[in-house]
């Protein structure tokens, strides 16, 4: 029923794409992420050959599964339309404090527990405490799973990988409530964790460009919320953008596009994004906050418009509500290039499938 519509990747298609070379021939698709209940889902859905090699990405290859793992992911994404897939690096660990709850989510889409990020106080809220933290080195991060793309994926095909969480990381180390505190009472902690957060991800970042079949930097930093920015645009203008700009400039001389994930409203710092960054795209749409065909009015000749199919319709909507939402985003996004269609976060697991699907099929057949 869906995606019966030839496919082939198109990995530097997708790239002129983004970058607003002219109106593609084909709809491109791109997500930041899909949950792993998701891809078992579809590559059961479509009794796909590696069905079963289905595991948590995060979770270090047993002895001789990172070839079935990785082939898995590749069958998949290939089959549901997608030129680039995400390369996970192993060893690369921050600790941080999380809560536990049960998970409400219906059928085999339970998880039994979900996890969520403390947002009171982190690990880090003294000096002490931030010489003893045990930060992550990025030169003895394992990627194996790099390594295998760059050698195995299919001409046509890319991979990226997500970095440059600033603000994200800082705020998981101190907790939100303890970073708003110590913006006013420990000002040179935070100017010291912004610092050392934002060079690991800068030298991760190095680590990861030199590989010919990787497409893409995505900076992935949720810096806002509905109303605005989760603290103040100065500060993150003076303490978070720059490590963004390092890490987009080492993209760009390497010839790779950088794309930046961030929920929120951020319409105080997308002029210095634009023109001090250097973004190549945002991605992360919400219409509570501004619809995606709104943004691509606003910045899309400037920038690259991802995703913004929103979630909350996604999942509820009906398949033909979809397909129409679908088709009038396009009218409006593709022309001149610059927009990839996908939903406005990533595909969790709560979004029916077979809703996803016709997001995807109706892109797959609009050209």
């Amino acid at each position: 029923m869906y995606l019966k519509k030839p496919f082939e990747p198109d990995s530097e298609g997708l790239k002129r794409n983004i970058l607003r070379k002219s109106t593609p021939e084909r709809v491109y698709n791109i997500e930041l992420f899909l949950d792993i209940e998701v891809q078992k889902a579809a590559a059961e859905y479509f009794d796909l050959s590696y069905r079963e090699y289905f595991e948590d990405p995060y979770a270090p290859p047993t002895a001789g599964t990172l070839d079935l793992r990785m082939k898995a992911r590749l069958e998949l994404h290939r089959f549901l339309g997608y030129d680039i897939i995400r390369a996970y690096p192993q060893n690369y660990e921050w600790k941080a404090k999380h809560k536990e709850g049960e998970d409400t989510t219906p059928d085999e889409k339970n998880r039994g527990k979900r996890s969520w990020q403390d947002e009171g106080i982190g690990p880090i809220s003294t000096w002490n405490d931030f010489e003893k933290y045990p930060w992550p080195d990025p030169s003895k991060v394992d990627l194996s799973e790099f390594d295998w793309c760059e050698k195995k994926l299919p001409d046509g095909m890319g991979f990226y990988s997500l970095t440059a969480h600033i603000l994200e990381y800082v705020t998981a180390l101190m907790g939100y409530e303890g970073l708003c505190y110590a913006i006013y009472d420990q000002p040179d902690l935070v100017d010291a964790m912004f610092k050392r957060v934002g060079e690991i991800q800068v030298d991760y970042t190095r680590q990861i460009v030199d590989y010919n079949k990787f497409v893409a930097v995505w900076g992935s930093d949720d810096m806002g919320f509905k109303g605005g920015c989760l603290i103040g645009p100065d500060i993150l203008i003076e303490k978070a953008l720059p490590w963004h700009k390092k890490c987009a400039e080492i993209a760009h001389q390497h010839n790779k596009l950088y794309l930046l994930h961030s929920c929120g409203k951020l319409d105080d710092i997308m002029e210095p994004l634009i023109n001090d960054v250097k973004i190549d795209a945002k991605h992360s749409w919400e219409d509570t906050i501004l619809p995606v065909t709104e943004a691509k009015k606003r910045w899309g000749h400037r920038i690259g418009i991802l995703g913004g199919i929103d979630m909350n319709f996604l999942i509820n909507a009906d398949e033909q509500q979809i397909r129409k939402r679908v088709h009038q985003t396009l009218d409006i996004c593709l022309p001149g290039g610059g927009y990839c269609l996908g939903t406005g976060n990533s595909v969790a697991n709560y979004i029916p499938l077979e809703n996803y699907l016709a997001m995807l099929d109706e892109g797959r057949n609009y050209l």
